[in-house]
């Protein structure tokens, strides 16, 4: 397990840092089509939905079942799993809504803005970097952990959640662009935030190691699957929605359930 880690890591860095891509599509280009965004955060959502119920939470209930016993480490899982929903729900619950990059309304904000406003949007764009920081701590643990353990499927992850930072990438570099004109300061403030998800998982990974068990690897995984689902359901579903049109979201997600399906019966 020990020899995955630098990929693990570099995997995870990969992740966060397509923040910065967001941004930089934000700050480049002169057209966006949000159909693609809408396909491409459904395919991500589909990735993780998936593997979550199908691969993480099933390695998660057998590795604490062989630790704890059939009963007791089903048991387990379940309540790891819901505990991995709470964190991360907790964490958006702490977070203001007009501050938080997932509640979808930065254009709207932007839009409505009068000059004085401006130094707000500067607020806005700052809280939302500190805000994507904080969501990044988990996804890099559930990036870091998948390939820890499986690193055909850490990419998988890897790539999904990479697609679902480009939006987050925007919301950051919008608002502090529009306040301050400055393309550098818009785009360093949003790669910046990315940095929280390498952050996150090398934070883990210390904390966890010295006691590595079964036990502590199911619980964690459990966790894990619980995060993710969460940020398909409450994060990419409803940003694919809003950038495009319902059956494209449901395609893009189906896409993305067939796509994990195949590559997973490839390596078994």
């Amino acid at each position: 397990m020990e020899s995955n880690v630098a990929f693990a890591l570099g995997l995870t860095l990969f992740a966060g840092l397509s923040t910065g891509v967001g941004s930089l599509i934000g700050l480049l280009s002169k057209k966006f089509d949000p159909k693609v965004l809408t396909v491409s955060l459904g395919f991500s959502a589909g990735v993780m939905l998936y593997v979550s119920f199908v691969e993480i939470l099933s390695k998660a209930r057998l590795s604490l079942s062989a630790a704890l016993g059939e009963k007791p480490g089903a048991v387990w899982a379940v309540v790891s799993f819901f505990i991995g929903i709470l964190l991360i729900g907790l964490i958006d619950r702490l977070i203001p809504s007009y501050e938080n990059p997932h509640e979808m309304n930065t254009q709207d904000k932007i839009r409505n803005s009068s000059e004085e406003e401006k130094r707000k949007l500067m607020r806005m764009g700052l809280f939302s970097a500190l805000a994507i920081a904080i969501h990044n701590f988990p996804e890099g643990l559930a990036t870091f952990m998948s390939a820890i353990d499986n690193p055909t499927l850490g990419i998988s992850i890897a790539v999904a959640i990479a697609i679902h930072n480009i939006p987050e990438g925007l919301a950051v570099s919008a608002p502090i662009l529009y306040a301050t004109k400055s393309r550098k300061k818009a785009f360093t403030l949003s790669f910046l935030s990315g940095l929280a998800e390498p952050v996150g998982a090398l934070i883990g990974w210390f904390l966890l190691r010295s006691f590595f068990t079964a036990t502590t690897f199911g619980v964690v995984f459990a966790a894990v699957a619980g995060i993710m689902v969460y940020i398909s359901l409450d994060e990419l579903l409803p940003t694919a929605e809003e950038y495009g049109e319902h059956h494209l979201a449901i395609g893009g997600l189906i896409a993305g359930m067939m796509i994990m399906a195949v590559s997973l019966l490839l390596f078994l």
